[in-house]
């Protein structure tokens, strides 16, 4: 696209976010109305009706977006599937700079003395709304249409609507992604019919309401990439194909960029020779799920609390593309997510989160419908091993290849690691993994290698017992805070016998007033961290991780992995790891896929094995964060 070319750029692109600060002169409007009136007076504000209309316009593409990226309903039915991710999501962040400028627009328009008054307008006249669709079908469409088919032709699809078609899969604020030159012509065919209908003298508000929000529906319907309409709709009833057109149809104009040019209706590409022989066909296998396909790889989350379930790809993009984070502005809707945690506590099934390809195969998150709290409910226990045991014997069933247990859905008190399910289940085809084994591997490799002597909480644990295990081969003395010798003493005889003397047992923190290295496996307190010298740094295998409450004192990040480089359709951060940056649980489960490893990872962790899980994740191409 042409910097110099005229509209092809926003002129408040420099505001940033402050470019919202536009809407102040319509809102104050509002404001000075309502002190001047009163509220009785509000109902006759047309610039009332534009902010209420802002909101509504707003809703309908967050709905549409929401519903796309809910993969327990859509994921059979997805037209392109491949995942949005994080470099289409950032070049998408501005989608709404066509609603700024229209609603801008309707400001100037109803600001004219010449604009008819809404208290001289009917709510709802009937012959508004028959021009205004013979408006739109006798000038809207056809207008779009031509527009539309010249933006495709030389420089004017270089210069202004090559942006629009940057990504080969759509979501519905794409519908959005466009130049003001393209606004413009937007804007033309969708206030055609009212201008119309009013110049006629059957204006009505409920006219501005229903068709504007219509055309919204109909164009993040079109760009949500999911069918919706049942190809027997078309097949019962075929004047349908020509009325209305699908997200498959458009998916196609995207995809090839020579073909299906209409605005909503189809009949026009026929008529103009430009309609895809494909469309239907396109659209019958997507509605029966032909182009679904099972995942390779499964990893197994819950989650966390109620103001993280917010983080989801499905809530709002602005939060799950980018590292979790407590949000002021999402405390007004605490009492929804509390409420959706009710719901999925009486009446829920684990369900897809998300996915991503890597090197031609499917990686999923499922979650299973618990939260943090409720693994430490005894009675809860065994419903959500339950829940656990169904997901891996449906993913048994699908084909898929690993499935990775996260965070507390490999708890030892709940089930052993996975081991219940293996010792259950015998001839499991997927492969269990804790993942365990890296998350190590993560974490050993992040302590420096002059280091001479460890600190070590949560000394007893799985992972803790393979961190001790492997340090004292290395000569380096680990100091096991623990208050149970029969513990201590079972994880000192694993040691070879030259090693065992690596292995202290302490019993209080002020045993590692000296140590600067701590390795930490649970939670500390502040009066526990100040045991630390200055200088200290706190590895952290601990969740949720430690609060940092030395400023003489570095903190490490929990165990992670960056993702390999080739990894497509990423878009949604995992909880507050960065972008590209997993959990080591994951990434130990996709190294496991990659490897094509046959065997379990279940119960304790294989101390031999973590050189080996480590070299492996290198050679894939995962990295370090």
């Amino acid at each position: 696209m042409g910097m110099g070319s005229p509209l092809s750029s926003w002129p408040w692109a420099f505001l940033g976010s402050y470019k919202y600060l536009l809407y102040g002169p319509v809102v104050g409007k509002v404001v000075q109305e309502w002190r001047e009136q009163g509220w009785a007076g509000l109902g006759s504000s047309w610039c009332l009706h534009l902010v209420v209309l802002l909101a509504l316009r707003s809703l309908t593409y967050q709905l549409w977006f929401s519903y796309g990226n809910m993969l327990f309903f859509t994921r059979r039915r997805r037209v392109v599937d491949v995942g949005v991710d994080f470099h289409q999501i950032d070049t998408e962040w501005d989608w709404d700079n066509m609603v700024i400028m229209q609603t801008l627009i309707a400001a100037a328009l109803v600001s004219s003395p010449l604009f008819p008054a809404t208290s001289d307008l009917w709510v709802w006249d009937p012959r508004g709304w028959a021009i205004a669709v013979l408006l739109h079908v006798a000038v809207s469409e056809p207008a779009f249409y031509w527009a539309h088919r010249a933006l495709h032709r030389g420089p004017l699809f270089s210069r202004y609507h090559s942006m629009h078609h940057t990504f080969p899969v759509t979501q519905a604020l794409t519908a959005g992604f466009i130049t003001p030159l393209e606004s413009l012509i937007l804007t033309a065919a969708a206030w055609a019919p009212l201008a119309g209908a009013f110049l006629a003298g059957y204006g009505s508000v409920g006219l501005v309401y229903g068709h504007l929000l219509l055309f919204d529906y109909l164009r993040s319907m079109g760009y949500s990439n999911v069918e919706v309409i049942s190809h027997k709709t078309f097949e019962d009833h075929p004047s349908l194909r020509y009325l209305v057109y699908t997200p498959s149809y458009l998916s196609l104009h995207h995809r090839e960029k020579d073909c299906n040019f209409c605005l909503f209706m189809p009949l026009f590409d026929a008529l103009g020779g430009t309609l895809n022989s494909q469309s239907w066909k396109l659209q019958k296998e997507v509605d029966l799920g032909k182009n679904h396909r099972v995942p390779d790889f499964v990893f197994l989350v819950h989650v966390v609390d109620v103001v993280s379930s917010m983080h989801v790809p499905f809530a709002f993009r602005a939060c799950s593309s980018l590292p979790f984070a407590a949000h002021p502005v999402l405390l007004p809707l605490w009492p929804v997510a509390f409420a959706f945690m009710l719901l999925q506590w009486f009446c829920s099934k684990t369900f897809t989160v998300s996915y991503y390809n890597l090197r031609g195969s499917l990686h999923q998150t499922w979650s299973v419908p618990r939260y943090g709290f409720q693994y430490f409910i005894p009675s809860a226990k065994k419903g959500i091993n339950d829940l656990i045991e169904l997901a891996i014997l449906r993913a048994d069933k699908m084909g898929v290849k690993v499935l990775s247990l996260a965070a507390l859905n490999k708890n030892e008190t709940l089930n052993g690691g996975g081991t219940l399910f293996v010792s259950k289940h015998p001839n499991l085809r997927v492969r269990v993994v804790h993942g365990n084994t890296l998350t190590a591997a993560v974490i050993l490799n992040e302590i420096p290698g002059d280091v001479a002597e460890v600190f070590l909480t949560g000394a007893t644990s799985k992972l803790g017992r393979a961190i001790a295990l492997y340090l004292c081969r290395k000569n380096i003395k680990v100091l096991m805070l623990t208050l149970s010798t029969e513990r201590f003493m079972t994880i000192q005889r694993e040691a070879p016998a030259e090693f065992q003397q690596y292995l202290v047992q302490v019993t209080k923190y002020q045993a590692a007033q000296k140590c600067k290295t701590w390795i930490v496996g649970k939670w500390l307190s502040p009066r526990e961290q100040r045991w630390a010298p200055a200088g200290t740094h706190f590895h952290q295998f601990v969740v949720p991780p430690i609060m940092g409450f030395r400023r003489d004192c570095t903190y490490g990040k929990l165990a992670a992995m960056r993702l390999p480089e080739d990894v497509e359709g990423l878009g949604t951060c995992e909880y507050t790891m960065g972008r590209g940056v997993v959990h080591a649980c994951h990434a130990g489960g996709v190294v496991h896929f990659l490897e094509g490893w046959e065997h379990h990872e279940v119960g304790a962790i294989d101390v031999d094995r973590i050189d080996v899980v480590w070299n492996a994740a290198l050679k894939h191409g995962l990295t370090p964060p």
